[in-house]
């Protein structure tokens, strides 16, 4: 495996939301940077404005980034690129990747999510269709929309290669982005993608107008069953008491800017899963992310009541208040 000697021009595949931020964040940092966006007439709208008005409102796009949409320019030539498409899109894009020739570039994965068919992790997905080419993964607590705006952040970066790891932290570390490393790839995407099912169980709280505590009780009985999960796919427990698990829960769970959070507050309120999406420009991982947990929960044999029950309401119709009720007569236990 041959890493490029220094990484100066970049890609990113995916112009939403955390998309557009990164690419905002690396062109900060005075790299080459590409943004690549599936929909021309969109991105020609975007380039025309420099503001990427449906999913990073407010933020202006400097003139530097470059708005592809041929995938071919954007994917050569470059050193990096960075996969910033919702996960249910992923598969897709590999198909389409997997005609040129990647094996001299790192591949990194700003991905939260698990595929919901063959229940595979990104990085596995990514193996799978490109080969053994040079990879990473990026998660945390990050909210776009505050990382865009310069507030204190941090992230993870983590790869069973620690030569890549500590590349990609350099270019991605900044005075306003701490970067930390990793090497526990599974960790780090299981706590990413399945923290975003338990923050659609306390917007559902919310919704519910429960108090701080109902939503302090999903939150570490939701980090257990996260634990549990991702102990059965070969992660490292303490992984989850991190930035990629904890850190990320805690900040998705309780920031008015989390897509999961408001689709379960939503659905606290009533709404069908339905009506809240038709209303949304931006995909709220979770809503796809629990079907694969709850099949990987049956997979596995681990009980994940929350999760189920967020799966319940989301595909069965199940009531919020029934499933409040469903949850708290559980057998008593200890914990």
């Amino acid at each position: 495996m041959q890493l490029p000697k220094a990484i100066k021009t970049i890609s990113l595949l995916g112009d939403g939301g955390w998309g557009t931020t990164l690419a905002i964040h690396l062109c900060r940092r005075n790299y080459t940077v590409k943004l690549w966006g599936a929909f021309p007439k969109y991105l020609r709208e975007v380039r025309r404005t420099r503001y990427n008005t449906k999913f990073l409102p407010g933020i202006r796009i400097p003139l530097k980034v470059e708005l592809v949409d041929k995938l071919e320019e954007a994917v050569t030539p470059v050193d990096l690129l960075v996969l910033t498409t919702p996960s249910k899109y992923l598969q897709n894009l590999l198909n389409k990747l997997k005609k040129y020739s990647l094996s001299k570039k790192i591949i990194l994965s700003a991905i939260k999510g698990i595929d919901t068919i063959r229940l595979r992790r990104m990085s596995e997905l990514i193996h799978e269709a490109l080969g053994p080419v040079p990879l990473a993964v990026l998660s945390g607590p990050t909210i776009a929309i505050e990382v865009a705006h310069q507030i204190p952040s941090t992230a993870v970066i983590a790869s069973h290669n620690p030569k890549i790891a500590r590349l990609l932290q350099n270019v991605f570390h900044s005075e306003y982005f701490r970067i930390y490393t990793n090497n526990d790839v599974a960790g780090v995407e299981v706590g990413g993608s399945a923290k975003n099912i338990i923050a659609i169980a306390c917007g559902i709280c919310d919704g519910l107008g429960f108090g701080t505590n109902t939503k302090a009780a999903i939150l570490s009985r939701g980090l257990n069953e996260m634990i549990r999960l991702g102990q059965a796919m070969g992660a490292e427990a303490k992984t989850f008491y991190g930035l990629t698990g904890l850190g990320d829960l805690a900040t998705t769970c309780f920031s008015p800017n989390s897509r999961n959070r408001f689709v379960g507050e939503q659905l606290g309120k009533g709404k069908t899963i339905k009506q809240i999406t038709s209303s949304m420009n931006m995909v709220a991982e979770g809503i796809e992310t629990v079907k694969a947990v709850y099949k990987l929960s049956r997979k596995y044999k681990i009980p994940m009541p929350i999760t189920t029950e967020v799966y319940n309401i989301i595909y069965r119709n199940k009531k919020p208040q029934r499933v409040v009720t469903d949850l708290m007569k559980r057998k008593t236990k200890a914990e």
